[in-house]
């Protein structure tokens, strides 16, 4: 665990070090990689995050998701069912609060939310990352919970959704993420120049 504490600071210091230049470079390389990607094209239902923290921002690729009248979700914070995510949808409209971590959220309306086994691709952030897949979130386990139930089908049928990507920058890989027993790894994970 310290290990993984050491890993999330350091990898954290590099992507917030990422000058608003990369930053905006990166948003626009990855909008082209995802808008290209094979599981993307014919997905109507895309969940993906709102930058934070140096993360890779993916307002680009939610652009030009709604231009291509395919349906975005963000996670929200589960207000019962602590250390789980809901995907509302969200549009230019969306009316946004901010949760507890500071991040911008979909304001809760269960008319808006939509079941993970009903998402086509769930792009997911990360801290760290390896070439195996494996992933290093910001430790509140909310990605894993989430996962843990397709990860479980998925050893048996790769078919099923949603079809889970990690998004991140180049600078995020490292050589091995010490997992833990809990830990998901993910199919695939972009940064805007390579596809692991």
């Amino acid at each position: 665990m310290p290990l993984r504490k050491h890993l999330r600071k350091e990898i954290r210091k590099r992507r917030n070090n990422l000058t608003t230049l990369e930053q905006l470079t990166a948003a626009k390389q990855l909008k082209h990689r995802l808008a290209a990607h094979k599981k993307i094209k014919p997905a109507n239902h895309i969940a993906v995050y709102l930058a934070n923290d140096g993360e890779l921002d993916p307002c680009d690729f939610i652009t030009w998701c709604w231009q291509q009248g395919k349906k975005v979700y963000l996670p929200v914070i589960h207000p019962f069912s602590k250390g789980h995510l809901l995907f509302l949808n969200y549009t230019k409209n969306s009316i946004m609060v901010i949760n507890r971590y500071g991040i911008l959220e979909p304001k809760l309306d269960v008319r808006s939310i939509r079941t993970i086994d009903n998402i086509d691709v769930l792009c997911t952030p990360l801290v760290a990352f390896d070439e195996t897949g494996s992933r290093l979130g910001m430790g509140g386990g909310f990605y894993d919970r989430t996962l843990e139930a397709w990860y479980k089908n998925f050893k048996t049928n790769h078919q099923i959704p949603p079809y889970p990507i990690g998004i991140a920058h180049n600078c995020q890989r490292v050589d091995i993420i010490p997992s833990e027993h809990w830990d998901i790894p993910l199919p695939e994970i972009i940064t805007p120049t390579k596809n692991y």
